[in-house]
């Protein structure tokens, strides 16, 4: 009988312990209840004693929490429909607040989060989101952070993860793009023909100074078109050579031994000139008297 006492004692001073002790770990911190009323003292990690029927202890997470935030649709300020996702990444900075200030304080952050997030793409350019996000991210930190910190809750980062456009605003953009850079290799291009210009400017005052510069550059020229075994070699002419030349040949000058042109019959028939006389042709010797010696 005594023994059956003892062992009914033992078991309920085991269960007692086993309902008055609990184990907090590392990364976690304990909210004790005594009859519905927080207690000002958070349990730390290790081993935490509490009364069996009067208290009743609420563990909450310290580590920070990745909370995808659902894709929302929205309109830019420019008036062009984007999808937006993003990711938050946050931790509670005081257990107590987040225990008793809200209910569920991971789906307050994540409503927040979505508010938020179609707040900045209804405030932004298209721009702005695709090449402008730091500056999103922080702005949109600041908006989740605000109500957080009244629920004892730390945003550590907000990140906006992609950015789905329409398939006519992508090729549209692919068109822009392809137009933006096809004009800056048409500037690369005229800016390159202007540089050379100058240079050809330059080396063409300093070939005009000195002739056997441009002889040199004529004879460079031959020794490159050789090089590439060619069974065709183009020599080039100077031009000024043909103008010397032409200047010095005499255009009236005829060829000497070189026979009268052949004359028409029209042309070998005399002509009659006054008083019936026949005008001699050309080369033949004039017959007509001189009236003058009579």
């Amino acid at each position: 009988m005594i023994v059956e006492i003892v062992s009914a004692v033992v078991v309920a001073g085991g269960a007692w312990l086993a309902s008055a002790v609990r184990v907090v770990k590392q990364y976690e911190r304990g909210l004790v209840f005594r009859f519905g009323r927080v207690r000002p003292q958070v349990r730390e990690p290790g081993l935490a004693l509490l009364l069996p029927i009067a208290d009743r202890i609420q563990k909450v997470n310290m580590q920070v929490v990745t909370l995808p935030v659902p894709a929302q649709d929205g309109i830019t300020r420019d008036n062009v429909t984007v999808r937006v996702d993003a990711v938050v990444y946050f931790k509670v900075i005081d257990p107590v607040l987040a225990a008793v200030h809200v209910q569920d304080y991971r789906s307050a952050i994540g409503q927040v989060a979505q508010t938020s997030l179609r707040s900045i793409i209804g405030k932004s350019d298209l721009d702005d989101l695709l090449s402008n996000r730091e500056r999103l991210n922080q702005g949109l930190e600041l908006m989740i952070d605000s109500p957080a910190l009244d629920w004892g809750i730390h945003i550590d980062r907000v990140e906006i993860k992609d950015v789905a456009l329409p398939e006519s605003m992508k090729r549209s953009m692919s068109r822009q793009a392809e137009a933006e850079r096809e004009r800056r290799a048409r500037v690369i291009s005229a800016d390159g023909e202007l540089q050379a210009s100058h240079k050809l400017a330059q080396a063409a005052a300093t070939m005009a100074d000195t002739p056997a510069a441009l002889q040199l550059r004529l004879l460079e020229t031959v020794v490159q078109v050789s090089a590439e075994k060619n069974s065709t070699l183009v020599l080039p002419f100077p031009v000024e050579l043909l103008r010397f030349l032409d200047a010095r040949t005499d255009p009236s000058a005829k060829p000497a031994g070189k026979p009268p042109e052949p004359r028409s019959p029209a042309e070998s028939v005399p002509e009659k000139v006054g008083n019936g006389q026949v005008a001699p042709l050309e080369g033949e010797a004039s017959e007509v008297p001189d009236q003058r010696s009579r």
